[in-house]
């Protein structure tokens, strides 16, 4: 395999690194970049590369050296690098009208029946949409907005160890203290409570005891009349939890919170913004609990290529906006809607989400051979949304340097992965949703190797 050439990176089958990353090239890249873009960057900090081109699971460097992308901007990707299709749709479109505000075109009336079609029958008839910002962030505000404005009411419940983005609102409903500590004055009436990571118990409590406790203390606060919470104008919930560590809800939690917002008339909004479009093994994760939201946010990966679109589908009885409550200049994005009506297609004539189960329950079975090590706290996750989260088996800290270790070496390998949860010790896999057996067998021997030599040879810590 050459380095010279997009051709060439369609024959890839295994990643190449030649020498040390970063690269000459790439290096005075990222000179430049730190040189001229803000503190605020972080990719780069842990993978010191400069992408220049990508084709399915692969991306190339400034250098040339080939890897294997199972961050896929962090899940934006969900078909891969450029696919043909996409690129062709949106090419397409590019000929034709670009930007449209919030005027209906053909394009966004064929990706809304997309969109639309993919939800479960019982919800298609009596959900409405609105397009908001280009970002996740930009739908989480707009549900918060229009949930509040729906019920006249203001306080609003999250849950620890969720994230939601990073502007003023979604920051103040997103759990690290640590994002929201430099910036005074968020916004307000914000509860959060326990999420149910049963591995690292909100309440420490063992597994034996736990009869969902995090459930019954949102019941008990929200049900007493002494609890101190007026009634929410809304409930905020992960089915997993990215960013906070790949922490699948539990069913019975997840039933108990749907149960709870039912009873006192308080929409129950899923944030999918990384779990949505097929991430998980079905379009949305809620389908997997049996439960129906009363708003769902949806965003990185709606157009399957990369180009920003955001969506909140909510029930129509919450349809209470006045025109103009909500508005964002990049909310008409054509190229988003055409290439997400071509991902939608193309995600059911290859049966895409049979895919994600089917590369789920390979990589569940390669990564179960960490089992029993006494540095992994647990392997978990959904479909193709994994995580291995690290811990000193004595001490129970996050082993967040054992974890750095990990992707540092799997970089090398030509592996990128990203990490999260608390302390960033979980290192996470989102690898395209069309990733083939083959790719993910390679990308497993690659991270096994990298985790086991990056963790102590030694005993549990003193």
């Amino acid at each position: 395999m050459t380095s010279t050439g997009l051709t060439d990176l369609h024959l890839a089958t295994a990643p190449l690194v030649r020498g040390e990353l970063p690269g000459p090239r790439s290096a005075d890249l990222l000179a430049r970049q730190r040189q001229r873009e803000s503190n605020a960057r972080t990719y780069p900090r842990r993978l010191p590369i400069a992408p220049v081109e990508g084709h399915g699971s692969f991306v190339r460097d400034a250098d040339g050296n080939v890897f294997l992308d199972f961050l896929a901007g962090a899940g934006v990707l969900s078909l891969g690098h450029n696919h043909p299709e996409l690129v062709a749709a949106m090419t397409e479109q590019a000929g034709r009208l670009t930007h449209g505000l919030d005027f209906p075109t053909p394009a966004k009336d064929e990706f809304l029946t997309a969109q639309l079609s993919m939800l479960p029958p019982g919800l298609r008839e009596r959900m409405k949409t609105h397009f908001c910002g280009p970002t996740g962030a930009n739908a989480v505000e707009a549900a918060i907005k229009l949930c509040k404005t729906a019920t006249g009411r203001a306080q609003v419940v999250s849950f620890q160890g969720g994230y939601h983005g990073c502007s003023h609102a979604a920051m103040a409903l997103t759990g690290d203290v640590a994002q929201k500590a430099p910036v005074p004055g968020g916004m307000p009436e914000v509860h959060f409570f326990p999420y149910s990571y049963c591995s690292r118990c909100p309440l420490g409590l063992s597994p034996v005891t736990c009869e969902t406790n995090c459930a019954g203390y949102l019941e008990r606060a929200l049900l007493d009349h002494n609890g101190g919470i007026p009634r929410p104008a809304a409930v905020l919930l992960e089915l997993v939890q990215g960013e906070g560590g790949v922490v699948p809800a539990t069913p019975e939690f997840v039933h108990r919170v749907r149960a709870l917002t039912r009873e006192l008339d308080v929409p129950l909004v899923v944030d999918e913004v990384q779990t949505g479009c097929g991430r998980t093994g079905t379009w949305f994760a809620f389908e997997q609990y049996g439960i129906e939201p009363d708003v769902i946010i949806a965003s990185k990966a709606l157009s399957g290529v990369g180009a920003p679109v955001s969506l909140i589908i909510y029930d129509r009885r919450l349809d209470v906006w006045q025109p103009g409550a909500h508005t964002g200049t990049f909310r008409g994005n054509q190229l988003a809607f055409a290439a997400g009506t071509a991902a939608v297609r193309i995600v059911r004539r290859d049966d895409v989400l049979g895919n994600v189960r089917a590369r789920g329950r390979q990589l569940a079975a390669r990564l179960s051979e960490l089992d029993g090590h006494p540095w992994v706290r647990e392997v978990r996750g959904r479909g193709l949304m994994w995580g291995v989260e690290l811990a000193d088996p004595v001490t129970g800290r996050p082993a967040s340097a054992e974890a750095a270790a990990a992707q540092a070496m799997a970089l090398r390998e030509g592996l990128i992965i990203e990490l999260g949860g608390r302390a960033d010790a979980v290192v996470r896999l989102l690898p395209p949703l069309n990733v083939t057996a083959e790719v993910i067998d390679i990308a497993a021997d690659i991270l096994l190797g990298a985790i086991l030599r990056a963790l102590p040879s030694r005993g549990p810590a003193c």
